[in-house]
């Protein structure tokens, strides 16, 4: 064998460097391999996945006009009062619901209890003179006709007794002001109400009708929703309200559950032709308080029904290169993908107009760990999606 070179044995400790360099970074993925099972491995090994699923639901559908809605109280009503004196008694709390004929504030009658006295005092003694005055008429009206008295003379009595009348009259108009004005120290809710703050406590001085009110009262069952409407949808409206009352659905921030209903009640007698629109308000019942004056609210004006429209909860659906999809609960508790066509959404609800069977269950929640195939295990379902589960 013949000997190596002395250039050929110094390049061999460089050529096996650079070997080693090559071979490291695959060494070190298959070192890490070792460590570690595959990712797909992994989630089999996690076992099912647990999801919430709703069943597929089969319902009439509104076709809607959406709009912004404000919020506004039926009756809003500036509590003052109509006599003066000092705020001696508040019988109810800020924010608090009062019911018509309530006490809310009583105000200092002493001074008109003495004033009532007076005027009955004076009507009293009014009274006496004229009840003379009449027996002095009758007496020479009986002289005058036997000539024995003058006829300026009678004449002269007769005007008294009409006096002494207007003057009782006057007396007792002053007895039902008097007793009016007591009355007024009692205050009552004129309606039934949500109070607002209390802007003058108890020991100060009231003004008769003062600028300032002493509370504000907001009667919010029912309650308005107004909206403004393009004025190209006003026909549309005229022509259904015609035929049946005009439904119009809610939907205020923060709050889940099915949009509230009420009926469209006010359309406004002109369009505006700055914004080409027209005001309408639509009157709910609002029993659970749900809406509150200066709320705003997204409201829609139900203009047709689509009948045996399939929905989900919008959840369900899903976004994807092709589309949108979902995941559809299968034989042996495991799931597929599948393609829909998607309609209008309505509410918390989204019609799938294509692509899905009333009935069939779909997943609401958990879809981020699911695969096409993946086995899973039913939880509970989030609040959103309660009201279509089956």
């Amino acid at each position: 064998m013949p000997a190596s070179t002395p250039a050929a044995s110094s390049c061999l400790p460089w050529r096996r460097l650079l070997s080693w360099l090559l071979l490291t970074p695959a060494a070190l993925a298959l070192l890490a391999s070792c460590g570690q099972d595959n990712p797909s491995r992994a989630a089999r090994k996690s076992g099912p996945v647990p999801v919430a699923v709703a069943a597929a639901a089969q319902k009439t559908v509104p076709q809607d006009l959406k709009v912004v809605g404000k919020v506004e109280a039926l009756v809003t009503i500036s509590v003052k009062s109509r006599v003066m004196g000092q705020l001696v008694k508040v019988h109810f709390k800020e924010g608090q619901m009062v019911r018509q004929g309530q006490p809310l504030f009583d105000i200092d009658p002493r001074p008109y209890q003495v004033a009532l006295k007076e005027a009955e005092a004076k009507l009293a003694r009014d009274t006496a003179l004229a009840h003379k005055a009449e027996e002095d008429l009758k007496r020479y009206q009986k002289l005058a006709k036997q000539k024995t008295v003058s006829a300026s003379q009678f004449e002269q009595y007769q005007t008294e007794a009409l006096v002494r009348r207007a003057t009782v009259e006057a007396d007792k108009a002053e007895v039902d002001n008097a007793r009016l004005n007591l009355g007024y120290c009692s205050i009552k809710a004129p309606v039934d109400g949500v109070t607002g703050n209390l802007l003058l406590n108890e020991g100060n001085l009231v003004k008769a009708n003062d600028d300032k009110p002493l509370v504000v009262i907001h009667q919010v069952r029912p309650i308005y929703v107004s909206m403004s409407v393009p004025e190209q949808y006003l026909g549309r409206i005229m022509e259904l309200r015609r035929r049946q009352a005009v439904r119009v659905l809610v939907e205020v921030p923060g709050r889940e559950g099915p949009p509230l209903a009420g009926d469209l009640t006010f359309l406004d007698n002109a369009v505006d032709s700055a914004t080409g629109t027209v005001q309408v308000k639509a009157t709910f019942a609002n029993q659970d308080l749900a809406l509150w004056p200066g709320q705003f609210a997204r409201a829609a004006v139900v203009l047709d029904e689509l009948k045996d429209q399939v929905v989900v909860p919008a959840q369900a659906v899903l976004t994807g290169q092709k589309g949108p999809y979902l995941y559809v609960l299968g034989p042996g508790a495991k799931v597929s993908a599948r393609e829909v066509v998607v309609g209008p959404r309505v509410g918390g609800e989204v019609v799938i107009t294509s692509g899905l069977k009333p009935g069939e269950k779909v997943v609401v929640d958990g879809q981020s760990r699911l695969t096409p195939g993946a086995a899973v295990t039913i939880k509970a379902a989030p609040p959103a999606a309660r009201g279509s589960r089956s």
